[in-house]
């Protein structure tokens, strides 16, 4: 799609350390999902615009790398420092491109705080280790070396929060990085760049590339660029890391979700309806971690969903600046998918609860918007159940045991977050052992972790084997390298053609 109107604002790219001009001709549209008006013209690059911010990265690499620990680390608490201070700006940002609400943005912008200041601890994170006299008059050491040009293809539903599960890391590890934002969301990536040049850090060590699939493959086939970080469906992903690693890079590629939540029967129902009610429409339901299957074991199925009735049909949705509970989708092809899905749910014969495609919305203009949608006596054959529909749309499925339950969540295609509900510590431990999910919450039902731990899913929820963030992004953008050194007096040991050996 391309914007005709002059009264929008035109964006651009970012290198070295300044805003370079679209120049390929074409554009995109950027919207305010909860009035429907385009608000900016997003350049679309060229393969040759995509190659010279490539190259603006590749330049600053050699210097980045060799600035010390110490000076890395300040730079990353000054730019802790800027985002602590200015975090509302860029959630207004998060807000006006995406339609999640302001309380939602701000969370999302302190959850990537927090990996900033997890990468603030590099000089920890990036030590290596020493052996003296391995063998006589022989010491062996390791290090930890950044692998140069880093590229982030990063999500429209996390603007902020998923480009600094990757970024933060990547830089205080010495590489050099660009970002290929989501077209739909391009200017908090913007704003983070001119935050960095305030920071001071170097020219040409940040950059953002604004594009689509020209600009992705450019990336993914750059002979100078060494890792690939995505986060997107999965159909994305597996591409993502099947092109990066035909090209001989390293790949962590998130796709997409089917989150389960189990509720046992001795489970606390009102925490229960609850947490449904924020995992399933929290964001308008568009998170790759957010509940889409409930799952009720037992009787309680009747009194759940009634629970869940009663805090549903009280959200108020509508523009995200206005203290709304839940906002937009993120654009009208969006809203028209997740229509669609309700459409088949009901033609499928699940029972509608409630119905987002009613209601009114508290927003200006024409904007997209699905209301919270809640459908019971789910069958597992429905697509309302099978596929990620990325709306809020809350699937109950009805089973008899706490076995059927584990059943569902492990037959399921994908395995990024599951919850389990209950007071019941054996049930619980269990669960956690049994499922093949690769984060788990108890009473939490969106178990995203802590920068410290990593994140990242199961099965078609992760091609590649490196999570994000916490000491696995650590070692995904760096590599090892083992040094084995002999300081001798000017005697040696002669000429010896035999394999090396320990003594």
């Amino acid at each position: 799609m391309t914007s005709t109107q002059s009264s929008v604002t035109t964006l651009h790219h970012w290198a070295n350390g300044q805003k370079v001009d679209g120049k390929s001709g074409r554009f995109s549209d950027v919207t305010n999902p909860a009035t429907g008006e385009v608000t900016a013209s997003l350049p679309l690059a060229s393969a040759e615009e995509a190659a010279e911010v490539i190259a603006a990265a590749t330049a600053a690499f050699p210097a980045w790398r060799d600035t010390s620990l110490a000076k890395r680390t300040r730079i990353l608490f000054t730019f802790r420092e800027l985002l602590d201070a200015r975090a509302p700006e860029l959630a207004a940002i998060i807000t006006a491109e995406h339609g999640k609400v302001l309380s939602d943005a701000a969370g999302e912008v302190a959850r990537g705080q927090e990996v900033v200041e997890f990468a603030c601890g590099a000089p920890h994170l990036l030590k290596g280790s020493a052996t003296e006299n391995a063998s006589t008059g022989v010491d062996v050491s390791s290090i930890r070396q950044p692998l140069g040009v880093v590229g982030i293809i990063s999500p429209f539903n996390f603007p902020a929060m998923v480009p600094m599960w990757f970024f933060p890391v990547a830089i205080a590890a010495g590489n050099t990085v660009v970002l290929k934002p989501s077209e739909k969301v391009p200017t908090a990536a913007l704003w983070i760049a001119e935050l960095w040049r305030e920071a001071g850090l170097p020219d040409g060590v940040f950059n953002v590339l604004n594009g689509d699939k020209t600009a992705v493959d450019a990336l993914l086939t750059s002979p100078d660029v060494k890792s690939i970080s995505f986060v997107g469906s999965t159909p994305i992903a597996r591409y993502v890391y099947e092109t990066g690693t035909a090209h001989g890079k390293r790949v962590q590629a998130l796709g997409g979700a089917k989150n389960h939540m189990v509720v046992l029967p001795d489970a606390d129902l009102d925490l229960a309806a609850d947490q449904a009610i924020n995992a399933g429409f929290g964001s308008a339901g568009e998170r790759c971690m957010a509940i889409s299957a409930l799952v009720a074991v037992g009787d309680i199925a009747d009194e759940l969903v009634s629970r869940i009735k009663d805090r549903a049909v009280a959200l108020r949705t509508g523009d995200g600046t206005r203290g709304c509970d839940m906002g937009p989708l993120v654009t009208a092809a969006a809203r028209d998918r997740v229509s669609g899905y309700i459409d088949a749910g009901e033609a499928a014969g699940a029972t509608l609860v409630v119905d987002g495609r009613q209601g009114t919305y508290d927003a200006d203009g024409s904007g997209f918007f699905v209301g919270p949608t809640l459908f019971d006596n789910v069958g597992t054959d429905m697509s309302i159940y099978t596929d990620e529909i990325f709306g809020p749309v809350l699937a109950v499925v009805r089973v008899d045991t706490f076995e059927q339950a584990v059943g569902l969540v492990n037959a399921n295609p994908y395995g990024n977050g599951t919850a389990i509900f209950t007071n019941d510590g054996g049930a619980a431990r269990r669960f956690q052992n049994e499922v093949e999910v690769g984060m788990i919450g108890i009473n939490v039902p969106v178990p995203v972790p802590m920068a410290y731990y990593s994140f990242g899913g199961w099965k078609n929820s992760l091609f590649g084997d490196t999570h994000a963030h916490g000491t696995e992004g650590v070692h995904f953008f760096t590599r090892g390298k083992v040094v084995t050194t002999r300081w001798l007096d000017p005697s040696h040991g002669g000429i010896n053609l035999g394999f090396p050996q320990n003594n």
